[in-house]
């Protein structure tokens, strides 16, 4: 009998399948097709203070258009003051009422002080886990020999101190030192980190001149970022690893449990598929289980980890000139050059 049972963050999973923070999350309907396919968990698309802020902006000028036109009506419309994330926790409570599968909420914001108070409103909703989104450019940031992982530090410290449920980090790979910055995250109690937030990036139209964003969507070459550094640091914490971001089909998702994670995300496959190839990726994931002669996700989860490779330094820096060279013979045979 297979078994496609694993663990994230203490939160118990049917099979390693997560539905990423996408819009998807917010359509009820949407939310139990995917459930009755089989995916074992839904993360909710993240409350953005960034957003509420704008949003309190626009009310405010739009409250004000038209004020002090006359000395008898000095404001058209009645005092109202915006909602601030209340929608958001509606949707999430909704969802939580409409599956059965655990449900993890997701956060990005600005002030330390909304990172605890969102936190524990998130909580409130019913949500199983929480996990955090952090942000911060170089390029546009005006403060001087700002310690920008100290500061991630003494929220992420804030927010476990105020929480009852286990929260995972969704991480950048811009960070200088990732290992040492997830081993001092760990200490703090976080329970899981999420290799690699998708960071979506301009292109330029040469004819119009002009910036424009394409369509979000990965591709599966995008996941050998998160496949090299799950097999990395997979065991240098105790806390669990998800693999996110290129994550199509079950090849992908056996690659990211060999070399150490615990569970994946997925989003792109999922809008490709139109909800319906999460079963195809579980039967497919089973097969080569019994053809492997693997009975559990725990008898192969993390098999090709840095720590239990021959060569451990294949997944380093070492091996760069080996690859480069190897790879320019094969291309030259290939191309007949």
């Amino acid at each position: 009998m297979i078994d496609l049972k694993t663990s994230y963050m203490g939160i118990n999973l049917k099979n390693p399948l997560i539905l990423g923070a996408c819009n998807i999350s917010e359509d009820t309907e949407s939310a139990k097709i995917l459930e009755d396919d089989g995916i074992a968990a839904i993360v909710f698309k993240s409350l953005f203070e960034e957003q509420i802020i704008f949003e309190k902006i626009q009310l405010k000028e739009f409250r004000n258009e038209y004020a002090d036109r006359h000395a008898e009506m000095i404001s058209v419309f009645p005092s109202i003051s915006h909602g601030g994330p209340k929608e958001h926790l509606y949707k999430i409570k909704k969802l939580r009422n409409a599956v059965k599968i655990p449900i993890i909420a997701s956060l990005n914001c600005i002030n330390k002080e909304t990172w605890i108070d969102y936190a524990k409103q998130l909580e409130d909703t019913g949500v199983d886990g929480l996990e955090l989104n952090f942000y911060s450019s170089h390029a546009v940031n005006d403060q001087k020999n700002i310690n920008i992982e100290k500061m991630q530090l003494d929220v992420i410290a804030s927010i476990i101190s105020s929480i009852n449920i286990p929260a995972s980090v969704k991480m950048n790979y811009f960070f200088t030192d990732i290992k040492s910055i997830i081993i001092d995250m760990a200490k703090t109690g976080i329970k899981g980190f999420v290799f690699f937030n998708k960071v979506f990036t301009p292109e330029i139209n040469i004819e119009k001149e002009d910036y424009f964003y394409p369509m979000p969507i990965s591709c599966k070459c995008e996941n050998k970022i998160p496949l090299r550094f799950t097999g990395m640091l997979s065991a240098k914490t105790k806390a669990d690893i998800c693999s996110s971001t290129g994550i199509f089909d079950a090849e992908d998702v056996i690659s990211m449990i060999l070399s150490g994670a615990s569970c994946v995300q997925m989003v792109s496959t999922i809008y490709k598929n139109k909800l319906k190839n999460t079963d195809v990726i579980l039967s497919d994931i089973r097969k080569w289980m019994k053809e492997h002669n693997y009975g559990s996700i725990a008898d192969f989860k993390g098999k090709l980890s840095k720590e239990n490779l021959k060569d451990p330094f294949f997944l380093e820096r070492e091996q760069y000139i080996d690859i480069l060279n190897n790879n320019e013979t094969i291309i030259k045979k290939q191309y007949k050059i």
